[in-house]
């Protein structure tokens, strides 16, 4: 036997996930058995809120007002319709006092008000046929919605002369929780079909095609019952679970299509099951890990943001991303060794070929991918500028967002809580929900609080204040600002009551508060994501390509591929063009913690893409040392894959966008944009042409960090043949299977 037909040998890790293939595939039913066990009942306890900091000043005073005053913070809303009638006539009066009164005696229920006791007119409707009931519901969000539960069916509806309807923040926040619950089923029951069918036509083979859906199920399950054990130790937001169904299915197909599709060519190139699957696990298995660490370090950058809402999608995207590469690196082997070549069996595309041969999964597959590269490359400069002068055109209407507070408007027009909303802001006077409360601290006289309250209301865009209430060395007011509750007067407002001065200490709190001082949390932490994402990407793509080019490429091209998505979110969501046709209603502004969410995850889908083309480019330059054929051979063979794989993550991105909540369906609707825009666009046209304008120079890198890539590097090729233009021995490929693999491959790519 000649060296080169010798089989390599089986690394420590091949050998670990294919010894026992059978045990490897029980262990893992076993484990997601307990995982739905341990994850059941997750979304019953997660919350709906984490926009705020919770070490802003409007935190700190909305907690001690809650304490202190829980009247003054009223997150229960009963409105109370009397039917054409008065709210000051005495039947009325009294039915809504005897409510009033039943609804202070519930548990977890305290600083019951309303209009009948104290009279204050912003608690009636203009037309004088409405009044409302205020209360606190008292508790975590979970014990909140809870309470809602128990005692919303006792006095929703007709009571006497009355009817009644609920509403609130704790209301707008319960029914939210319930709906994405709901529409999280519903998409959940449209993608995987719809998944299983696309897997089908990419791969042919009904067997081939289940596998990465089981992968992706796999992942889901086990990251539930990583939230469900969080839940224990954080809060975490109810919006992760969408996260965790499309990026389980999305990147646990991506990764498996990547190990399926090698798999296969290594067995159409005559390799034994065995052999294939080691073979596979070096190369496509090697950029699978490498690109799930991407992907994780993108979602990582939102750990530096205090808001619990950004915060639970990297844990819900870390541990998904990094539970479906587990998956795909040990179970699919085990299973791809069990099945052999039957992995190709079960042909359903046999129906429709009508006795015209089997397309393999070799090179010839490729050739529109191949000839698209080629002429990319021959008229790189119209093709690098067109493209980017596309994309940035797209992104213009970003320059101008409007940044605004999640609120009712989230919810479809006919939702309960964000009907009585909308009552309030529509027919009542000063918007009441749209207040803004000072929290005094520090013991004051009558006449300092009398003249703080004089200058408060002397601000010109104060419409009225009220207080103080007074309970030892604290007490409050309450401003009502003109026009809308978060607009930029009301934010500026904010800022002018901060800088009143006054004899005590100062607190504000209320929408606008929240809203400035999330800004202001979101624009100091920033730059520091921006540059962490950065550097650990240039860092881990140089170990991919021992360029120092091409990770600057990676990055920029990447940034440039979501400005589609930024723009779109801006023309779409905020200014409200297709609202009719998507079913929301825009509220003129995009929730503050948004674009930083979109921005991770697209960016971190991007870079998983840009990886899965790097290592293949990569791996045909390390062999031949021909710059714009391994440019050609990168895109010939994985354009179709990744594009296969950017449209199934699209399709259940979509399906997430099926929500009847605004923000889940921005995100959804955006997400699948942005990876489209960059499979098609970015991977297909513009990366190949900025190869090729920067040539053999793509991959220069100084002496030094030579030396270190040659130490601690990563590629997918296991070893590179020896070319005269370029000898760049790898490391960590066992010296048997060096010679075998680089002449095979180098074969094989030829044709």
């Amino acid at each position: 036997m000649t060296e080169v037909n010798k089989p390599p040998r089986a690394g420590g890790w091949t050998r670990l996930v294919t010894a026992r293939p059978r045990l490897s595939l029980l262990a893992a039913l076993v484990l997601t058995v307990l995982a739905v066990l341990a994850g059941s009942g997750v979304a019953d306890r997660l919350g709906s809120g984490g926009w705020e900091d919770p070490a802003a000043e409007s935190t700190y005073a909305t907690r001690a007002l809650e304490r202190e005053f829980p009247a003054s913070q009223p997150n229960l809303l009963l409105l109370v319709d009397a039917g054409g009638a008065p709210v000051d006539d005495p039947a009325v009066a009294a039915e809504a006092k005897r409510l009033a009164a039943r609804l202070a005696d519930e548990k977890g229920v305290t600083g019951v008000g309303s209009y009948w006791q104290t009279g204050t007119p912003t608690l009636r409707a203009k037309d004088g046929h409405e009044a409302l009931i205020a209360a606190r519901i008292t508790g975590d969000e979970s014990t909140m919605g809870d309470t809602v539960d128990r005692i919303a069916p006792h006095y929703r509806g007709t009571h006497g002369t009355i009817d009644v309807t609920i509403g609130g923040p704790v209301a707008v926040r319960h029914e939210m929780q319930t709906i994405i619950q709901q529409d999280l089923t519903r998409a959940e029951l449209i993608a995987l079909p719809v998944t299983l069918v696309l897997l089908v036509m990419v791969f042919g083979s009904a067997v081939a095609a289940l596998l990465p859906l089981g992968i992706g199920i796999v992942a889901i399950l086990g990251t539930n019952a990583l939230l469900r054990g969080l839940t224990e130790l954080t809060e975490v937001s109810v919006f992760a679970l969408n996260l965790t169904t499309a990026l389980g299915l999305g990147l646990a197909i991506d990764y498996a299509l990547f190990i399926v599709r090698r798999f296969r060519e290594e067995l159409s190139g005559g390799a034994e099951p065995l052999t294939a699957v080691g073979t596979t696990l070096r190369t496509a298995g090697r950029t699978v890990l490498f690109s799930s660490l991407t992907v994780a370090v993108s979602l990582a950058a939102m750990l530096l943001f205090p808001q619990y809402f950004l915060r639970s999608f990297a844990y819900a995207g870390i541990a998904v991303v990094l539970l479906a590469a587990a998956a795909a690196l040990t179970l699919l082997p085990a299973a791809l060794i069990l099945l052999g070549h039957r992995v190709n069996s079960a042909d359903l595309r046999r129906l429709f070929r009508r006795g015209r041969p089997q397309p393999s999964d070799s090179a010839e597959e490729g050739r529109a991918w191949a000839r698209t590269a080629t002429l990319v490359m021959r008229r790189a400069p119209f093709f690098a500028l067109g493209t980017m002068a596309v994309l940035v055109l797209l992104g213009l209407p970003f320059l101008s967002v409007k940044f605004g507070t999640a609120d009712d408007r989230q919810l479809p027009s006919s939702a309960e809580s964000r009907v009585v909303q909308q009552h309030i802001r529509d027919d009542f006077p000063g918007n009441p929900g749209g207040s803004l409360d000072i929290l005094a601290e520090g013991r004051a006289t009558e006449a300092q609080y009398t003249a703080y309250k004089e200058r408060t209301a002397a601000l010109p865009d104060v419409l009225s204040v009220a207080g103080p209430l007074v309970k030892g060395d604290s007490a409050y007011f309450t401003v009502l600002p003109k026009g809308e509750a978060v607009d930029e007067r009301a934010q500026d407002l904010v800022g002018d009551l901060r800088a009143t001065p006054a004899p005590f200490d100062t607190k504000v709190t209320g929408a606008a508060a929240v809203l400035v001082d999330s800004k202001d949390a979101i624009g100091e932490r920033l730059p520091w994501a921006a540059l962490f994402i950065t550097v650990v990407t240039l860092f881990l793509v140089f170990l991919l390509t021992g360029s120092v080019l091409i990770p600057l490429q990676a990055v920029l091209l990447n940034a440039l591929s979501l400005t589609a998505m930024f723009g779109a979110v801006v023309w779409v969501f905020q200014d409200g063009h297709l609202s009719g046709l998507l079913g929301f209603t825009s509220p003129g502004s995009i929730e503050t913690t948004l674009p930083v969410l979109m921005f991770c995850v697209a960016f971190g889908l991007s870079m998983d893409y840009g990886v899965f083309l790097l290592s293949r480019i990569k791996e045909e330059y390390d062999h031949s040392g021909d710059h714009e054929q391994a440019v050609r051979h990168g895109v010939q063979r994985t354009g179709g894959l990744i594009t296969a794989a950017a449209v199934i993550l699209a399709v259940v991105m979509v399906a997430i966008g099926t929500s009847r909540v605004t923000n889940t369906k921005m995100l959804g609707l955006g997400i699948a944009l942005a990876v489209l825009m960059d499979a098609m666009i970015v991977r297909s046209l513009l990366v190949p042409a900025g190869m090729r304008l920067t040539g053999r120079a793509t991959w220069w890198a100084p002496a030094p960090l030579r030396r270190f890539h040659r130490r601690f590097g990563l590629s997918e090729g296991e070893a590179a043949a020896q070319t005269p233009a370029r000898v760049e021995p790898e490391t960590g490929i066992e010296p048997e299977a060096e010679t075998e693999t680089a002449t095979r491959d180098t074969v094989g790519a030829r044709g």
